[in-house]
């Protein structure tokens, strides 16, 4: 049975959902909140808003300064309800408590440096070889950003997205995934309070087609910075064909871990047991792949094993636990 209901943000409001979805506690395999699922319309109506605010209005007018205030503003919101949040996303995610914790009591800084660095922007004076000619750079917004980003790390992921964006003037539309996406449609909340003008930030999450492919494909759309794996990121680029958006796309690797013969044994054991378990290995920089050199190869996988072997696997709200336990479970539309 579930018990919380979430909304989408869009236009400095918050939306009863048209369609929704149930949200599965990954550690218990059952529903747990209510997930709003955007429709094309809803999509329309954000990227709308956003592009409205980006033209006219308070957001349109206002000073690098006072963003770069408000990006401070949200950066102490965040610090300060960072306990819930990081609740929030090791319950709809599974991501063990002590690393949302952790991760999460540094995402305001992100937003206070943003902050900080609004209104360092700065054009130029190009000197050229007509004297009857002042040529200067001036520096504005590409326009309305499309971001998306996974599950895994949303918090951050979206602060690094968002505070850029934010402090260069442009506005945005966020999607959470839709495997998770409670932290960020909770993170909303903050934007809201921290004082944004209507359309500056929207945040929603819905599915692929509905959501997803409308707002990578949207004619409004100037830019979208996406973190994910490669097959969407494959579509997005078909997507941006039709608009022609400056896309960034960080997607994930198979990365080494290479161990020779001279390493400190097991100090690299540490290391490698932190990189692939960290995030229950769900990472994108996960270490994924291990090389040892051959001379050292048994005298290094005993140690191994053995820190492998003594890793706790258990509830992921409990603070002892190192890798969370997930039951079978699939999302019910």
């Amino acid at each position: 049975m579930t018990d919380a209901a979430f909304r989408n943000f869009i236009d400095g409001r918050f939306d009863e959902p048209s369609a929704s979805f149930d949200s599965i506690d990954p550690s218990t395999g059952a529903p747990w909140a209510k997930m709003p699922a955007a429709s094309e319309a809803d999509v329309d109506r954000a990227v709308q808003a956003a592009h409205r605010a980006l033209r006219t209005g308070p957001w349109a007018s206002m000073t690098a300064t006072a963003r770069g205030k408000l990006l401070v503003r949200l950066g102490d919101l965040v610090a300060a309800n960072a306990g819930r949040l990081a609740e929030l996303e090791t319950r709809d995610t599974g991501k063990i408590i002590r690393e949302t914790r952790a991760q999460i009591a540094y995402v305001g800084d992100y937003y206070r440096y943003y902050g900080g660095l609004a209104d360092k922007h700065e054009g130029a004076h190009v000197p050229i070889d007509k004297a009857d000619l002042d040529v200067t750079i001036r520096r504005e917004p590409i326009g309305v950003v499309a971001a998306v980003v996974p599950w895994n790390s949303q918090l951050f992921l979206s602060a690094v997205k968002l505070g850029p964006a934010l402090a260069a003037g442009c506005t945005v539309v966020l999607k959470a995934s839709e495997d998770g996406p409670a932290p960020l449609l909770a993170f909303a909340e903050l934007v809201s309070e921290a004082g944004f003008p209507a359309g500056a930030v929207n945040i929603l999450t819905g599915f692929g087609q509905e959501c997803g492919q409308r707002l990578t494909s949207h004619p409004l759309v100037s830019r979208v910075a996406f973190t994910g794996g490669p097959a969407t990121a494959r579509a997005i680029v078909r997507n941006t064909a039709e608009n022609l958006a400056h896309t960034t796309l960080e997607l994930g690797g198979k990365s080494p871990v290479v161990v020779f013969a001279d390493a400190d044994l097991d100090s690299a054991a540490n290391a490698v047991v932190a990189g692939i378990f960290a995030a229950t290995g769900q990472s994108c920089v996960a270490g994924s792949r291990l090389l040892i050199e051959r001379t050292v190869r048994q005298e290094f996988l005993g140690p191994l094993k053995r820190k492998a072997e003594a890793i706790r696997i258990g509830d992921p709200q409990d603070p002892a636990t190192m890798v969370s336990i997930r039951s079978r479970w699939r999302r019910v539309a």
